[in-house]
């Protein structure tokens, strides 16, 4: 069993972690798991919807959303994958976290410019008071897309850089697509942790949709810790 702690998420105040094949991605194993009673997840359907829960939201029915915004303390949040991109976020002084699922469409969709820019606006946040983890995914080195995907990521993104040709073949890397939304937003790249895994190359670590058609997930997730 193996939990991955990004190297920029230890605060003493919020609990931040990636989970590979080895670790349940059940309710009650998470919660086991965080040590948090309440969690959160989101109905994902690749698009560009950010649900906000403070207090007094009422959180026991999820609906569709790829990005989930939280204030709340002893609340874990997060989303599943297996291949798209997980990404938790942070303020700098942990009174907001934020977890998005970000695949091919939600990210020409700028879902995690999105929930970036619904953060900054709405809690009164710099760009630079903001924590960025990008966990387990797919890479360029893998992920091969049709012209309409690699265009779709090229035009939402303003640039084609993000497109690699290989013998006839486009691969797209949808980590670097998402970094640039960050550094759009303004988010320092020294706030950034990446994740070097492939999840379609380390299939014995991670669950691949690409590699094995599962419909098994790991996942991101992230919540502030009750005093």
């Amino acid at each position: 069993m193996a939990l991955i702690y990004p190297e920029n998420m230890k605060s003493q105040e919020i609990t931040a972690f990636f989970t590979d094949r080895e670790v349940s991605t059940e309710v009650d194993e998470l919660l086991r798991l965080s040590g948090f009673r309440k969690i959160y997840l989101p109905i994902q359907k690749h698009t560009d919807r950010v649900k906000i829960i403070q207090k007094g939201d009422e959180i026991s029915e999820p609906v569709i959303a790829d990005g989930v915004i939280t204030t709340l303390e002893g609340l874990l949040i997060g989303v599943k994958t297996a291949d798209c991109v997980p990404v938790l976020i942070s303020s700098t002084c942990s009174s907001v976290v934020a977890a998005v699922h970000a695949g091919w469409r939600g990210t020409a969709r700028l879902i995690l410019k999105k929930t970036l820019q619904t953060m900054i606006d709405r809690f009164s946040l710099s760009a630079d008071d903001i924590l960025i983890a990008i966990g387990p995914s797919i890479r360029g080195c893998c992920y091969e897309v049709g012209r309409e995907v690699a265009e779709s990521i090229g035009s939402s993104c303003s640039t084609d850089a993000l497109v690699r040709a290989r013998k006839g073949r486009l691969y797209v890397d949808l980590v670097e697509a998402n970094l640039l939304q960050a550094t759009a937003t303004g988010i320092p790249e020294e706030n950034i942790w990446v994740s070097k895994s492939c999840t379609c190359c380390e299939r014995d670590r991670f669950f691949s949709y690409r590699a094995t058609k599962t419909e098994k997930r790991q996942g991101g997730f992230i919540g502030i810790k009750s005093p």
